[in-house]
């Protein structure tokens, strides 16, 4: 389930995985796993997560990354940490437009 939640994963994506270390699912279970524990999973993860403050601002920049030009677009909060990120293979013609991907 930490897969599912912190990658952009497919159900398949994830019975595959688990094909692969000796395991057979099938993605209904993933699925059925999810709905039960998730909720779960945000309020305890939520006790811990670091809140943001009330000021941040978006970084934008061009960066090579394996031979390809992208936009990488970071929230910063006041005291300089990382909140998110994108990259993106064209520029967002707003600050909005960094959220849209």
């Amino acid at each position: 389930m930490r897969w599912y939640l912190r990658y952009k994963l497919s159900f398949r994506d994830l019975v595959e995985m688990m094909a692969e270390r000796g395991l057979s699912l099938a993605h209904t279970t993933i699925m059925r796993w999810v709905q039960r524990y998730v909720p779960e999973f945000e309020k305890r993860w939520n006790r811990f997560a670091r809140q943001t403050g009330g000021s941040w601002r978006v970084d934008e920049t061009y960066v090579k990354i394996k031979g390809r030009w992208v936009y990488l677009y970071r929230a910063v909060d006041k005291a300089g940490k990382t909140v998110d990120f994108l990259l993106r293979a064209k520029r967002s013609s707003s600050a909005n437009g960094a959220r849209e991907a």
